[in-house]
């Protein structure tokens, strides 16, 4: 186990990530000239700085740290990497606990079981499984969740893509019966649906003739096998692309056929400059900054941060490309942005779509899996179905009319 941490420890210090710094790094001076404690935390990664997701992450933990530096807490991050699932999970975790972390933040789905089996070790170490939902259950007062309200972000991101399509049909490029959006998926469960139903619901607002159609991958991350599925979808004539997953190569292989894109994670504008309009992403540092504050300061830290979204600045979109968007298009995302933030539009509600031709009046009228409702919560009521209310990880899993899916392979 040492000699891991060693390897460990060593390879972090030369990755060129500016949050990813030695003890000397992360070090200050506190009044009186007094050596200021170096607090350290770990962060499990699912991939690493080639990822969109894992740089996404990165830039939140240096403005963390940054952040918290200004209140005098000092910040020391390690990394590991490439580790989705399974053992090396729960070695990262004890050798980061080992190693005198506070928090191990573990930044993706299917890390959480392994992670679990780690913390009843720990129990002065905050375990955070971010993207997850199991830690706020169980029995152990060191596990947390946190999923910031991302399908508000989605919504928004949508909205932008749909201008742009109205922009196309009124401008002739295309028809209203061609404004077909392809949408690269990860996983046929809640998160993702969730995510491209806020995502299409956004764009039909704005252009009401628009459909869209849902290739999944079966993976969180495939440059390759994302490429193609994007290329796939706009054979099957998509006239601009979205994803759900991890890289930046649907952006590319949207611009290389000369069709709009719309992004998730980072601003994919630098890639693809013809093509990408904008990207939806978390901004982590709120909740990194919270999570560190609260050990500090010996405050408990929340088992499950739920209902923080665009009104908190937890979800962001990145800077707007005006050369490929709409015009007007910055205009209506902040007037749509403000009627999220103030609750005047839900983004679920249920007046604006269907499922099976039918308004949603109940999520248990739909419920068979058991997928579609936080617990026995009732997610539908006064008109929208709250999506991210009772539990932040997303439960919407409702599959509306107006969207097709291509495959349903992957779970």
């Amino acid at each position: 186990m040492k000699k891991f941490l060693a390897i460990l420890l060593t390879v972090a210090m030369v990755f060129t990530f500016a949050a990813c710094g030695s003890s000397n790094e992360g070090s200050g001076e506190a009044e009186g000239g007094e050596e200021a404690e170096v607090v350290k935390v770990g962060m499990v990664c699912i991939g690493d700085d080639n990822a969109a997701y894992d740089r996404n992450f990165y830039m939140a933990a240096d403005a963390a740290k940054e952040r918290l530096a200004e209140e005098g807490i000092n910040v020391e991050w390690t990394y590991t990497y490439n580790h989705p699932e399974g053992d090396p999970v729960a070695v990262d975790c004890e050798e980061l606990a080992e190693a005198g972390c506070v928090a191990v933040f573990c930044n993706s789905y299917g890390q959480e079981p392994k992670m679990l089996t780690v913390a009843k070790d720990y129990p002065d170490v905050i375990f955070a499984g971010l993207t997850n939902e199991g830690s706020w259950k169980d029995k152990l007062d060191n596990t947390v969740n946190a999923f910031p309200s991302i399908y508000e972000g989605r919504y928004l991101a949508g909205v932008a893509a749909g201008l742009k399509l109205q922009d196309m049909i009124n401008n002739g490029e295309i028809t209203e019966e061609e404004a077909v959006i392809g949408y690269v998926g990860a996983y046929t469960f809640a998160e993702v649906i969730s995510g491209y139903t806020a995502f299409y619901l956004g764009a039909k607002s704005e252009c009401p003739s628009a459909t869209m159609l849902v290739e999944f991958i079966g993976s969180w991350g495939d440059p390759t096998m994302e490429a193609n599925t994007a290329q796939d979808l706009i054979d099957r004539g998509a006239v601009l692309i979205s994803q759900h997953s991890d890289s930046t190569t649907p952006a590319t292989t949207a611009q290389a056929n000369g069709v709009p894109h719309v992004g998730y994670n980072i601003s994919m504008s630098d890639v693809a400059p013809e093509a990408s309009i904008i990207s939806s992403r978390i901004d982590w540092t709120n909740y990194f900054c919270y999570v560190i504050r609260s050990i500090v300061n010996g405050e408990k830290v929340d088992q499950d941060y739920c209902q923080h979204g665009l009104a908190d600045g937890d979800v962001v979109l990145t800077e707007l490309n005006e050369n490929v968007a709409a015009p007007g298009t910055a205009e209506v995302l902040e007037s749509v942005r403000a009627k999220i933030e103030s609750g005047e539009l839900q983004v679920f509600d249920t007046s604006t779509f269907t499922v099976g031709g039918q308004e949603v009046k109940s999520a248990f009228a739909l419920d068979t899996d058991g997928d579609y409702a936080a617990d026995s919560e009732e997610a539908v009521f006064d008109g929208a179905f709250h999506e991210s209310y009772f539990q932040s990880a997303p439960y919407f899993a409702l599959r509306i009319d107006g969207i097709t899916l291509v495959n349903e392979a992957f779970s």
